[in-house]
């Protein structure tokens, strides 16, 4: 299986990194081929909505950005993985940038596909991660994906908070079961 991991965050080392980490690491044990992404390193235009990909045969009128990056390995992908720290009760603005852009892939992106969401956040309030796992939530059945859950990582602002958690595990048991 082929599967993309989006990350949201800018920090490298923090709570959100060993999520990935484990994840992949579990993945990987399970055979299949991980392509990790952090967005929060790419210059990615965000969606105009313009209409260009829909009403002409040009696609997104975005040509130069990092996008370009991304768009093959979405479309191969098996699963995606979305990976992020909760800012303002939503996924980070350098990860919305991306999924705001899957509109110019809209109808590709319509198939037999994985997903799954992976939040940390320093608030210990559930409601918290309500937004994302809304939108993820609604994303994934619009796309007619299948929705592996949801992990959110309360009370861990950062990496010490996260690693004497059992969130880790999640995420690695998480990769291992694809």
């Amino acid at each position: 299986m082929k599967v993309l991991v989006l990350t949201g965050s800018p920090h490298t080392h923090g709570a959100t990194a060993l999520l990935t980490q484990e994840f992949i690491r579990g993945a990987e044990e399970a055979g299949h081929e991980v392509t990790r992404i952090d967005t929060a390193t790419l210059q990615i235009h965000p969606c105009i909505a313009c209409e260009q990909c829909h009403h002409t045969d040009k696609g997104c009128v975005f040509k130069e950005d990092d996008m370009q990056k991304v768009t093959p390995y979405l479309l191969h992908a098996d699963a995606v993985i979305f990976i992020t720290p909760v800012y303002y009760y939503a996924v980070t603005a350098q990860l919305k940038a991306v999924i705001d852009r899957f509109y110019a892939n809209d109808e590709l992106l319509h198939c037999d596909k994985k997903a799954a969401l992976l939040l940390a956040y320093a608030d210990t309030e559930d409601k918290t991660a309500d937004g994302p796992a809304t939108s993820f939530a609604n994303m994934t059945e619009f796309l007619e994906w299948e929705n592996l859950g949801v992990i959110a990582a309360k009370g861990c602002a950062d990496r010490d908070d996260i690693e004497i958690t059992d969130y880790p595990q999640k995420a690695y048991e998480l990769g291992k079961s694809l």
